[in-house]
């Protein structure tokens, strides 16, 4: 095509889950249910572990932070998938297609240091119980949390400087309820193979990479508990499946998206609703379900608020 002809994008529009009213019915009800849900339960989690000094180690330091990810990573798509449900017409600009980009693997990308910092801080809480309050010092949780973002930002930017300069020269129509990499390389005016390619390794082997790894970590933990079973063994063991479940949660719809995208984007938009509304909401309930400390600060907190209100 002649680059006279081209003409500049300046929004996309995107066909959404459904066109029937009863389904989007049902999507607008239970998509705003668990998202309400998602806010609530993470943020309930964050303001515990901040202002309850029983909770102020490094386990729920992590878990808190993990939350505030939470929070973020529902609200980059979340919100406007609801919006966007009964309008015919669902847009979005240019600028605010990257600004979703960016979010997502930003938050997507210092999630998943996150939960390799998480499994570490099990290992040497179960392995090395002894110099656990050395190892996890306040410096070494800070620098997890310092490195995770600056992993996080590193892996959105150097993705997204390929693609603000790309030519949308016309097709501006995303078959999803939300921007990403894969679905807009391919409306580009030009050829994006070289760049398919460095998504697919970029995003697509770090996800699986991570995976492997936490997978890998957390069975030589499982075995390492099983080998010196004791009273606390039971909880351990609790408590590494609630941290299993989430990477499992987590990873799974990441790993499909990225190494296997399809042209079609049917089964990526639901697998994508399951990892920008369920995973945020099911995290606080994995991982406050048997956890008593994180149940008696939430009691504590939800007191005290009542209290307060009395009060006021």
């Amino acid at each position: 095509m002649d680059g006279a002809n081209h003409s500049v994008v300046s929004e996309f529009v995107f066909l959404g889950l459904s066109n029937s009213w009863g389904i989007q019915l049902l999507l607008f009800f239970f998509s705003s249910m668990f998202y309400v849900a998602s806010l609530m339960g993470n943020l309930l989690i964050v303001f515990s572990v901040t202002y309850d000094p029983h909770l102020h180690s490094p386990v729920y330091f992590l878990l808190a932070n993990l939350s505030f990810l939470d929070l973020g990573f529902c609200s980059i798509t979340a919100p406007k998938m609801i919006y966007d449900l009964f309008r015919k017409h669902k847009t979005i600009s240019f600028g605010g297609c990257i600004t979703q980009i960016f979010f997502i693997h930003a938050i997507g990308g210092t999630e998943m240091v996150l939960l390799i910092a998480m499994a570490f801080d099990r290992y040497v809480a179960i392995c090395k119980p002894l110099h656990y309050l050395t190892i996890m010092s306040p410096q070494m949780c800070l620098f997890f949390l310092v490195t995770a973002w600056i992993i996080g930002l590193i892996h959105s930017v150097s993705q997204l400087v390929f693609v603000v300069d790309l030519p949308f020269c016309g097709p501006n129509v995303l078959d999803s309820f939300y921007c990403d990499l894969p679905q807009l390389l391919r409306l580009a005016c030009t050829d994006t193979q070289e760049l398919q390619f460095m998504v697919t390794v970029n995003s697509g082997l770090i996800s699986v990479g991570s995976f492997v790894l936490l997978v890998i970590s957390y069975i030589f933990i499982l075995f390492t508990v099983w080998k010196h079973s004791s009273g606390g063994s039971s909880k351990a063991r609790s408590t590494l499946l609630a941290h299993i479940t989430v990477v499992v949660l987590f990873f799974g719809p990441l790993m499909f998206f990225y190494t296997c995208p399809s042209p079609t984007a049917h089964l990526d938009k639901y697998l994508a609703i399951f990892d920008a509304i369920l995973t945020p909401f099911l995290n606080p309930i994995i991982y406050t379900l048997r956890n008593k400390e994180m149940k008696v600060a939430m009691k504590r907190l939800c007191s005290g608020l009542v209290h307060y209100r009395k009060i006021s």
